[in-house]
């Protein structure tokens, strides 16, 4: 018995065209995805610019529960000098649903800083848990 190995098929020669090399075209690709890559680092960065850190950073110190229609939420919020700080405060039941919200305007002390504010917040039913949702310039 007699054993051939095949490195390549062979075509005839003229019937399927002109073969090319496999190498030759990835630069367009290459250039594409370095392309892709400046433009979503861009569009990164302009995001985070408008949305990433803001200088009214906001931090819960705590809440109480006085009655089953109203939370006090204690919170403290940065807020830079000559600035207003416009705060949402959140309160949310034990299932998780919001069950009260209430906006909050914060003025700025002298020199800049932070600022504990205690808020009450009326709910429709009784509150567990209290949040801040965020906190951004007053306009």
């Amino acid at each position: 018995m007699s054993e051939t190995h095949a490195t390549a098929p062979v075509f005839p020669p003229g019937r399927y065209g002109r073969r090319r090399e496999g190498g030759r075209r990835r630069w367009p690709f290459a250039l594409a995805v370095a392309v892709f890559a400046l433009l979503l680092g861009g569009l990164t960065f302009a995001y985070y610019d408008k949305y990433g850190q803001t200088d009214y950073t906001p931090e819960i110190v705590g809440w109480s529960i006085p009655s089953d229609t109203r939370m006090v939420i204690e919170f403290r919020v940065r807020v830079p000098e000559g600035g207003r700080a416009y705060c949402m405060l959140r309160a949310r039941d034990y299932d998780g649903f919001e069950v009260g919200r209430q906006p909050v305007t914060v003025p700025a002390p002298s020199g800049g800083g932070s600022v504990t504010l205690r808020e009450p917040v009326p709910t429709t039913a009784r509150a567990a848990v209290g949040d801040v949702m965020g906190c951004r310039a007053a306009g």
